[in-house]
């Protein structure tokens, strides 16, 4: 029986696009054992996953290294057939070339590619998707087409939000660990102040976001808002957007759950844009974003804390019909 690791200890999103991986190989070797590491609160994405044998954590915050050492023991006594690293920094690429593994498989970006038995270039074209990147570390020993990620709730998961259910529903995921990703609270509210009142809204997020979903509600004018936010885990996020009429978001691991689970999306770009490769993938899936082009945009891969320029012209010249008219 063959036994694959594949490492993916970034954030959210990112764990949730290297699912397609594990679709992949599963459907490549049914009868293999397929195991993930991810880092310490990412684990939830992957309860009661169907072709998982095991979870791996990785605890970065409580004794960060000595635990790399306690999984570098766990993964050199599994004998893995194959580990899959799908990052690029120094403490997984060391786990990786310390494995043991038969053969190690990641990115030339990775400081401990040199190490690797198969060393895979890593290209940010634009226009390719992160799942077509990742899928470049197994498509020698699989096929030429990436899989979908893909995340499973579980009849638990879908039973917590089946009361939410009652009438047509809409979710936001207002909030974004970036602050120029994020598009701004004042927008949220106004667009939801032009909503036609036959829906249900559902503020989604974290417990950090919180605050950020109560003050869109309080200041709201729409009568049917209620704020979720720290409320439900991922799955059960993941299971409410699912049967939503459309669902609301930055560019940000929401976009990737509606992903996982082929929810409607409609993704609001500020400071980034699709191009980089980390769009939605749903089959019903729309792009909002400003539509006068920028000299200054996007500013970056990632987002900032704040607006290089001063004016996040990317986020407040985005106009409220731009998201209405997709579900009027």
């Amino acid at each position: 029986m063959q036994k694959f690791l594949v490492i993916q200890t970034a954030f959210i999103g990112d764990v949730v696009l290297a699912t397609g991986i594990l679709e992949k190989l599963h459907q490549h070797y049914p009868e293999a054992s397929i195991d993930y590491l991810v880092r310490k609160g990412n684990e939830g994405l992957l309860k009661n996953h169907p072709f998982l044998h095991e979870v791996l954590v990785w605890d970065k915050k409580n004794g960060k290294y000595k635990d790399l050492l306690r999984l570098l023991k766990h993964i050199k006594r599994t004998r893995y057939d194959k580990v899959v690293n799908v990052q690029r920094y120094a403490t997984t690429g060391w786990l990786t070339a310390f494995s043991k593994a038969k053969e190690t498989i990641g990115f030339n970006k990775n400081p401990f590619s040199f190490l690797f038995s198969k060393s895979i270039k890593h290209v940010f074209a634009a226009n390719t998707h992160e799942m077509e990147r990742n899928h470049a570390l197994i498509s020698s020993f699989t096929d030429e087409v990436a899989a979908k990620p893909r995340l499973y709730p579980s009849a638990k998961d879908y039973a917590a939000v089946s009361s939410y259910k009652t009438r047509p529903y809409l979710c936001i995921a207002p909030s974004s660990v970036w602050f120029t990703k994020q598009y701004p609270k004042e927008k949220w509210i106004s667009f939801l102040n032009q909503l036609p009142p036959k829906y249900n809204v559902y503020l989604l997020g974290a417990p950090g976001d919180k605050e950020l979903c109560t003050s869109i509600k309080k200041i709201s004018l729409y009568p049917f808002v209620e704020n979720l936010a720290g409320q439900l885990n991922f799955l059960q996020s993941a299971a409410l957007m699912q049967g939503a009429v459309m669902n609301y978001v930055n560019d940000s691991a929401p976009m990737h759950f509606c992903s996982a689970v082929n929810a409607p999306v409609t993704a609001v770009y500020c400071s980034t844009i699709p191009a980089f490769g980390y769009g939605p993938l749903s089959d019903d899936k729309h792009v909002v974003e400003i539509a006068v082009p920028l000299s200054c945009r996007p500013c970056g891969l990632h987002g900032h804390k704040a607006c290089p320029k001063g004016h996040f012209k990317c986020a407040v010249e985005i106009n409220d019909d731009q998201l209405l008219n997709i579900i009027l």
